[in-house]
């Protein structure tokens, strides 16, 4: 006779409803249990914290955690389209939609959140809808067909996310949210004012302090949404995400303890007031609280398996101790992360980096003594995260300097203890990672397997990938060094093949040499289209926004339009002035054209005028004008070479020995337009009293009574790194040869987005090595590199010059859709200033400061230092 297994019922099929089957698997109590999960949706579990990535494939397919055979395999009963309506704590007994009744011994209650719909009169119109499941998606991305502006209401994390999807869709995008600034919860202040500043700079337009008071029938679009301030939007559709609610009026109706503001409240074993049922996740209310992300669901997920198997084995149960709310993501491109209590206390130390030319933002949050890490908030470059979420977790000393935390770089992330929490959502240690490589899981797939890795939110995937494969390079075993997960193959390998098979195009090269998305089809990412084009733009120097060669589709946004996005979504415009000499007729006619279009003007430290505030449909016009007086594209937005500055050297200066200046035009006139892994700068002094800073730059020139002395790999900014010395006492003709050998090594070796100072540290053999290639010709190169360096100069052309003679490019530089339709009156905000116009600020916001408090001086005087 067989025996009948006590029933465990699971209602709830979300991630972590789906997550506590895997762990009762894992624990072999789907064995023990007759186990029944009931989703209210047609399909099983599937991946809601990438839910925009369903518009890159218009399939849930690669959304999916599961599927029914899966649950048939481990002998589990899955009920889809089934919701639980009523239950019966007495006779333990559910009751379904359909009026069918289950038994049960232990149930389970993942109901997970509701999306908040704002008590707005007109929320129920039209094209009014919420963004949580796969069926909204759909719902949403049918309205986007027949829709031209769209707006999300919420500015949070699910809100921004939705920003994305509707933008995504070719809808122009607006955010409104009730607080004064976005991500209210996670960020202070300035980072929110920066996050706003970033995403509107992409394209979206954001509104804070609104609040909206109805729904209404609009003039120009389906709805007008009207605000208490007086003013309106109107919009064809609406996109609610303003937060979320834990779902949990099952247990409302069933008598079970609910939280005063909603959530079922559970104990530190997920244990809800009615015997043997557990609640877990969204729906659940812990010491007051509700957690909102899937990793803390997850623990939820693993304390409740654990609780149930110490009742039927000898295991021991673990208990529920609340859960890290740390997060790091990318909102519609820009990096943001914020770490323990990211939005500060009181009496708290701080460490404050503000770089606003860069758009990066950090802040740490330190305790009364300064000596320990209580939270962080990062904009714009999280790639300090996984160290400074170590140093917080793990609640270490400080030691040294709380700044250094911050400008330690993102080099040391493997270099993590054995015991640090990689994978916050399965609690998953670098030592799990390292061990489980060593058992032979060499690939992220297997990694993900075995170790539950990376396989949650999918945010510490590139530190695993970094830990597997140093671990690989300590065994002494090959690993996987691919730009991106498409390719398997560095910059320098795909180099190498574009070079080979003379590949000039995206297609063919991720077609033959890539790797396929979910879906079967090559799309390639934002890591390898760039970098790809690059490449192609170094071999070929073809036309970066050719159309039929497909090169536009590949470039990042300032090159995408020929000029650099700023704060306010106006373009600054950069002629060329090589070596910093201009003719007054020049200077003039660059007066009147700043003077026309109002555009603020700033000589900048490489010696040339840049020009700001010009509207994306003014930059044809303005570019056409200095064309035609003589200038050229100053190539200011893209990856290749910038200026040469220079001194006025032996034609004016008493001091100086050769003629810097007319060297300096020489070499701007040789290398513009030359593409590289990264910006790339120059100097050329006349003496050696160095006046234009040579031994800084890339490539720096010092004059000598007996020619040139060339300096490689020097860098400004934020981390300077000295020249180094690489030839005295040069004829011209060596210069240019070695020069020509340098760039042509570097573009041909370095990696994605490095500058020569770090290519030159991370050049085995370093400058001794490059030496040899360059001068002594080791590798029988040289002639390859000068004929390389011969075709991009034979075949610069000025891209501006270019563009302006096809319709085509033309036709897409317009603010609007619909350019008829465009206000009369300007959208941004200015001021005048020292007689020009500047965006008007809503608060004092520096130009760009590390606000440093000293924590090692009783007195905690504070420090400011200027970035330069």
């Amino acid at each position: 006779m067989a025996v009948t297994k006590p029933k465990l019922m699971v209602v709830g099929n979300g991630m972590v409803g789906h997550h506590f089957i895997e762990q009762l698997c894992s624990l072999g109590l789907n064995k023990q249990f007759d186990v029944h999960v009931f989703g209210e949706e047609p399909r099983p579990a599937y991946d809601r914290v990438q839910l925009s990535k369903y518009f890159e494939t218009n399939s849930a397919d690669s959304l999916m955690l599961t599927s029914a055979q899966d649950y048939a395999d481990w002998g589990i009963t899955l009920h889809l389209n089934t919701q639980i309506t009523a239950i019966d704590t007495a006779s333990k007994t559910l009751t379904s939609a359909q009026g069918d009744v289950y038994e049960y011994e232990r149930l389970v209650l993942s109901t997970g959140s509701f999306p908040f719909v704002p008590p707005i009169n007109g929320n129920d119109r039209a094209q009014c809808l919420v963004y949580r499941t796969i069926e909204d998606l759909e719902a949403i991305q049918a309205s986007a067909k027949n829709s031209k502006i769209g707006v999300v209401v919420g500015g949070g994390l699910l809100g921004l996310e939705a920003a994305n999807a509707m933008q995504q869709l070719g809808v122009k995008t607006h955010v409104v949210e009730f607080a004064p600034q976005l991500m209210p919860v996670q960020l202070n202040d300035k980072a929110g004012e920066l996050l706003c500043s970033k995403i509107e700079q992409l394209g979206v337009s954001v509104h804070t302090s609104k609040a909206t008071t109805a729904i209404i029938d609009g003039e120009t679009a389906l709805h007008r949404m009207t605000f208490s301030d007086e003013s309106y939007l109107e919009t064809d559709m609406i996109v609610f995400s303003a937060g979320i609610r834990p779902q949990d009026a099952l247990a409302r109706v069933s008598n079970i303890n609910i939280g005063e503001r909603g959530g079922i409240v559970i104990d530190d074993y997920c244990l809800t007031s009615a015997p043997d049922v557990y609640a877990i996740g969204e729906c659940a209310l812990w010491e007051q609280k509700i957690f909102g992300l899937v990793a803390p669901g997850y623990q939820m997920a693993r304390v409740a398996a654990s609780h149930i198997a110490s009742i039927v084995t000898d295991a021991t149960a673990t208990a529920f101790k609340g859960a890290d709310m740390s997060t790091k993501l990318k909102l519609l491109g820009v990096d943001v992360a914020a770490i323990g209590a990211s939005r500060g206390f009181d009496n708290a130390q701080f460490v404050e980096l503000s770089d606003n030319q860069a758009g990066i933002y950090k802040k740490l949050w330190l305790d009364e003594n300064g000596k320990f890490l209580k939270g962080a908030v990062l904009i714009g470059d999280n790639s300090d995260y996984s160290r400074l979420l170590d140093t917080y977790l793990s609640q270490d000393e400080i030691e040294g300097s709380a700044v250094e935390l911050l400008l330690a770089g993102a080099e040391l992330d493997a270099d993590l203890k054995d015991t640090s929490i990689v994978c916050s959502c399965h609690q998953v240690t670098k030592g799990d990672i390292v061990e489980a490589v060593k058992a032979g899981n060499h690939k992220m797939a297997e990694i993900k397997s075995c170790t539950r890795a990376a396989s949650g939110c999918g945010g510490c995937a590139p530190l695993v990938q970094k830990i597997i494969d140093q671990t690989l390079q300590a065994e002494g075993l090959d690993f996987n060094t691919g730009i991106c997960a498409h390719f398997d193959h560095n910059r320098q390998g795909l180099y190498h093949i574009c070079q080979v098979e003379d590949i000039h195009d995206f297609e063919t090269l991720i077609s033959q040499h890539g790797k396929p998305s979910a879906d079967g089809h090559h799309y390639g990412c934002d890591i390898c289209k760039p970098a790809a084009a690059s490449i192609f733009a170094s071999l070929k120097n073809h036309y970066v926004l050719d159309q039929d060669k497909g090169h536009v589709q590949l470039q990042d946004t300032n090159d995408a339009y020929l000029g650099n996005l700023q704060k306010d979504g106006t373009y600054s415009v950069v002629p060329r002035v090589a070596g910093g000499e201009i003719t007054p007729k020049k200077l003039i006619a660059m007066g009147e054209i700043a003077q026309e279009y109002d555009l603020y003007t700033k000589i900048t430290g490489g010696q040339r005028i840049d020009m700001f505030g010009a509207k994306l449909s003014q930059l044809p016009e303005i570019w056409r004008k200095l064309i035609d007086a003589g200038f050229e594209t100053g190539h200011a937005y893209g990856k290749s070479l910038r200026t040469v500055k220079s001194c006025v050297g032996s034609t004016w200066c008493r001091y100086g020995v050769q003629d810097s200046v007319g060297l300096a035009i020489d070499l701007e006139n040789r290398y513009k337009g030359l593409r590289s892994p990264h910006k790339i700068k120059f100097a050329v002094s006349g003496c050696t009293r160095e006046c234009a800073e040579a031994q800084s730059k890339d490539i720096g020139v010092i004059a000598s009574d007996k020619g040139w002395n060339l300096y490689v790999a020097g860098n400004g900014g934020m981390r300077p790194r000295h020249g180094d010395l690489f030839a005295t006492d040069l004829s011209t003709e060596d210069l240019y040869k070695y020069i020509d050998r340098i760039l042509m090594f570097y573009i041909k070796t370095a990696d994605k987005l490095q500058r020569t100072s770090t290519w030159m540290e991370s050049l085995e053999g370093g400058l001794p090595y490059l030496q040899s290639i360059v001068v002594d010709d080791a590798l029988a190169i040289n002639a390859e590199l000068e004929k390389q360096m011969d075709h991009i100069v034979g075949s610069y052309q000025c891209e501006w010059k270019t563009s302006l003679e096809r319709p085509a490019f033309l036709a897409r530089f317009n603010e609007f859709v619909n350019p008829n339709d465009a206000p009369a009156e300007e959208l941004h905000a200015y001021e005048r200033i020292r007689d020009q116009r500047f965006p008007a600020l809503s608060k004092n916001v520096g130009a760009g400061t590390i606000a440093i408090k000293d924590v090692t001086d009783e007195k905690e005087t504070a420090t400011e230092e200027a970035l330069v």
